[in-house]
């Protein structure tokens, strides 16, 4: 006998399970389904949490055996439990888990472990642990995404593997070739470095992070380098062997020239896809797009009435954070509410040390866009919190309007830009001009000053400590 709810969510990670609170705490009856055996997808089990835990543990190990001692402080025999700190990682990523389990109870949403399958536009066929039909008046699709690959870069999870196995590694790699600097090629990248391995990127395009300001890419490049990183940039991957104990990676540059690199492990990080497979979309006739994101309109809904979808299965960013907020919107708009998403205000963060951090349009962006606009620039040594920290290194940059003077783009790299970013977003989202921020009173000392220090260099070259 099937069950009826007001809403079913197909997806229990960061979109999916939001979205189900919001629903509950709207007052409907939901129902959240989930294929694996944990809650939290993708970013709380094999991504986000489980990649900050061990970035924070390399960070440590790191700063013991190599900047400690600028601060008087002397560590002897240092030395790495890997294992140890992997499971370190996994009581991180139970905790989180459990945390979305509660979270689900607290808010007396249903919960149902099993592959959902449309089997017409309101009702839902699941297999698996829970063998159920269900249905319900609005579904959300929030099944994110999964590990891209190609047919040259075959994963098979052994020497040639995803970052999900990156995660699982108990050994210390002495050389781990990273196909992809993006921002996932370069957090593990850079765990693996700290530890002690060789790494080896290697990039199609001309830089790290290439979706992110230019200017963020070449800094960080210049940083990693410290930590070991070899880079090989406009070159693609033609091929890959694997033994026992190695892998071979073959590769071709822009300007013709081979290369041969033999390595421990090869990290595949070309990007991620929609995760679609098994719910039979095809069968009720919702329509996908030529990467194979579900089509939706600007209420997050298909072209079949009451199935909505958010998150990495649709257009923009595949980030946790906008996948949330597209669940509250979404969710809210279904209950009739007035929903915003302002897609030009998500931050993007890339978790190295120093971090990096943005949001807005990029300088490429704007001269593409034939936008006239102004640049401020501050450099985190000029910043007296930050020489008393020994991080130094990086700046803050403020991109704004040469007419109106407002804030089109914020870009950081530096210590706690992670953090930081959030007051730009703050800015950004309230339309705020770079002489607003530049008037703010900002603590001293604090790594936090350098935003205003960008601002007042944006507004005719204000800056004050450099």
């Amino acid at each position: 006998m099937s069950q009826s709810f007001d809403l079913i969510v197909i997806g229990a990670g960061p979109g999916g399970y939001v979205a189900a609170i919001r629903g509950a705490q709207l007052g409907m009856n939901v129902a959240i389904v989930e294929k694996e055996h944990t809650l939290g997808g993708t970013c709380l089990n094999w991504g986000c949490i489980p990649s900050k835990a061990l970035l924070d543990s390399s960070e440590h190990y790191y700063q013991a055996k190599h900047q400690f001692e600028v601060h008087g402080i002397t560590v002897k025999d240092i030395s790495v439990d890997i294992k140890k700190m992997m499971a370190r990682k996994a009581e991180v990523v139970a905790q989180t888990t459990k945390g979305i389990d509660f979270l689900m109870s607290k808010n007396k949403i249903t919960k149902f472990q099993g592959l959902a399958t449309f089997k017409s536009n309101n009702s839902l066929t699941i297999a698996g642990k829970t063998e159920a039909e269900i249905s319900a008046k609005h579904i959300i699709i929030a099944t994110g995404s999964e590990v891209a690959s190609l047919p040259t870069l075959p994963i098979d999870g052994k020497r040639v593997i995803s970052s999900k196995e990156a995660l699982e590694l108990t050994e210390i790699p002495k050389h781990l070739v990273v196909i992809g600097g993006g921002v996932i090629g370069v957090e593990l990248g850079s765990v693996f470095a700290r530890l002690g391995s060789k790494v080896t990127v290697i990039e199609f395009m001309d830089r790290l992070i290439p979706t992110m300001d230019k200017e963020l890419g070449k800094t960080l490049e210049k940083s990693v380098k410290k930590l070991g990183f070899t880079h090989h940039f406009k070159t693609k991957v033609t091929g890959i062997k694997t033994s026992n104990s190695k892998v071979t990676i073959e590769a071709t540059a822009e300007d013709g020239e081979k290369l041969v690199i033999e390595a421990d492990y090869a990290l595949v990080s070309i990007g991620r896809r929609p995760n679609t497979d098994g719910l039979g979309l095809d069968k009720i006739g919702v329509k996908t797009d030529e990467r194979g994101r579900v089509d939706v309109d600007s209420h997050y809904q298909t072209n079949i009435k009451g199935i909505y979808a958010i998150g990495d299965v649709i257009k923009g960013p595949m980030l946790a954070h906008k996948a949330s907020e597209e669940g509250v919107a979404c969710v809210e708009t279904i209950a009739g509410h007035h929903a915003h998403m302002n897609y030009n205000a998500i931050p993007g963060v890339v978790y190295t040390w120093p971090e990096v951090a943005s949001v807005g349009k990029t300088e490429e962006e704007l001269k593409t866009s034939g936008v006239s606009y102004k640049s401020g620039k501050f450099p985190f040594k000029a910043s007296g919190r930050a020489r008393a920290a020994e991080e130094s290194e990086g700046f803050v940059k403020v991109l704004a309007d040469t007419s109106t003077d407002e804030i089109l783009g914020v870009h950081m790299i530096g210590p706690r830009v992670s953090d930081m970013i959030g007051s730009a977003v703050i800015a950004m989202e309230y339309r705020a001009s770079a002489e607003d921020i530049g008037m703010m009173i900002a603590a001293h000392p604090t790594f936090s000053e350098a935003i205003k220090e960008a601002a007042l260099d944006a507004t005719e070259k204000r800056a004050i400590h450099f």
